[in-house]
């Protein structure tokens, strides 16, 4: 026999998902605190695990796509672990490519530690990051 806490745990568990799965779209950012700092632009990574690679830029549009790296193009419900000032948790699920789960600490609303892991391409991944600000994104023509 399922015990009250059980119950109770499995209806917040679905609750949980089916909230998060709604506004996972652009909307996505008004429901975590941390990313309300950040300004969209020209983000610059830094691995730092291997402080030797490249470094990579990506344009972002909305801060949320910090939270999924690995997983930037794909369509992905989220389900918010933990949301405050400084940081946020979030795991992720990605209908044909994966999952992931990233913990992103705000230092500035230019500047984010992210630490990020999780299977993409049935390929299991880790990356511990620097993410900072540089400028706008490039004009499209």
């Amino acid at each position: 026999m399922i015990g009250w806490g059980d119950w109770r745990r499995a209806v917040w568990a679905v609750a949980a998902t089916v909230a998060v799965s709604a506004g996972a779209g652009a909307a996505g950012t008004a429901t975590l605190s941390a990313l309300t700092r950040l300004e969209p632009g020209l983000w610059q990574l830094r691995d730092l695990d291997q402080p030797k690679a490249a470094q990579r830029s990506i344009c972002i549009a909305d801060p949320i796509l910090l939270m999924q790296l690995q997983h930037r193009d794909a369509p992905c419900s989220r389900l918010v672990v933990s949301d405050a000032d400084r940081g946020a948790v979030v795991h992720y699920t990605c209908q044909t490519s994966g999952f992931g789960q990233t913990a992103l600490r705000v230092e500035t609303p230019r500047l984010v530690q992210i630490d990020t892991q999780g299977i993409v391409d049935n390929r299991p991944f880790a990356l511990r990051a620097e993410a900072r600000r540089i400028g706008r994104c490039a004009a499209r023509r």
